[in-house]
């Protein structure tokens, strides 16, 4: 199933898109949030869909694309999680899961502009696979679990100003990767069922040139174990969005230059659609 938030935003209409058709699903939940996903939402739309008792939507092709979730309790990030961009980063790959936290109001619509934050120099891209949680967890026994946890996934850019995620005074990643809107994520929300998340191809492009092209085969830690560690360490709470790391070919390695007003940032996983971002 794949689902999509539509409209102004803060006024989006939450949605299902079956068979090239968008249904409305605000007979069945006010928003695709944690609530949604913690009662049991996606089974209920299910259920709703195959009896034929959802309206087509409208006029949805003119309508802007939100992200595909409610704003999150957390955006919990995976840093180097691909061996080729851990060393493009002038590190040795992680021996264990690198964590750091963006700050929610950086989610913003797959298509939505970008502005370029206040004297950045460093801005770059990161095209990563994002995990949409179901139900809260903590403290997993196993990796086998953690699926069990998982509504969905999705196609996240986690912007980077780099000067101040590794320069700035204080070594907090966190100082270069909350900017306001930062965190482009969708269009689509796509259930596990849809795809197969192990062997998904990311790529990246600026101004149609390309970037990044890898597959989510080459993480070094792969999902089940990310969501099983981070559970150790914190409380993963419904409709929390999990990235999981990128692959190289990003302004970082110092083979492009870093982002500037005017820039296209486009990205792709098969299987999750594509974004668009202009830098304004």
């Amino acid at each position: 199933m794949r689902f999509l938030r539509l409209g102004d935003e803060g006024a989006e209409i939450p949605v299902l898109r079956a068979a090239g058709t968008d249904f409305d699903l605000r007979g069945v939940t006010e928003d695709l949030d944690g609530g949604f996903f913690e009662r049991g939402g996606i089974a209920r739309v299910r259920a709703a869909h195959e009896a034929g008792e959802l309206p087509e939507l409208d006029g949805a092709e003119a309508l802007r694309v939100g992200t595909p979730v409610a704003r999150p309790s957390a955006i919990i990030c995976v840093g180097m999680n691909y061996a080729a961009h851990a060393a493009e980063s002038g590190a040795a790959p992680p021996s264990d899961v690198v964590m750091f936290l963006k700050t929610p109001n950086t989610a913003s619509g797959p298509f939505d502009d970008v502005p370029l934050p206040r004297g950045s120099q460093k801005s770059d891209w990161e095209v990563e696979l994002g995990v949409v949680i179901s139900k809260r967890v903590s403290y997993l026994e196993s990796s086998d679990e953690a699926l069990d946890a998982v509504a969905g996934f999705l196609i996240g850019n986690d912007l980077s100003e780099r000067a101040w995620q590794l320069e700035a005074p204080g070594g907090q990643w966190s100082k270069g990767k909350s900017a306001p809107r930062f965190s482009p994520l969708g269009p689509e929300l796509v259930t596990p069922d849809e795809v197969d998340f192990r062997a998904l191809r990311l790529r990246s492009f600026v101004n149609g040139e390309p970037r990044q092209d890898s597959s989510t085969a080459d993480m070094i830690f792969d999902v089940p174990h990310i969501i099983w560690t981070l559970s150790q360490y914190l409380t993963l709470e419904p409709g929390d969005v999990v990235l999981t790391g990128t692959p190289e070919g990003v302004a970082l390695s110092g083979r492009f230059p870093y982002l500037q007003v005017g820039d296209v940032v486009e990205l792709s996983i098969d299987g999750l659609g594509t974004q668009r971002q202009v830098i304004v």
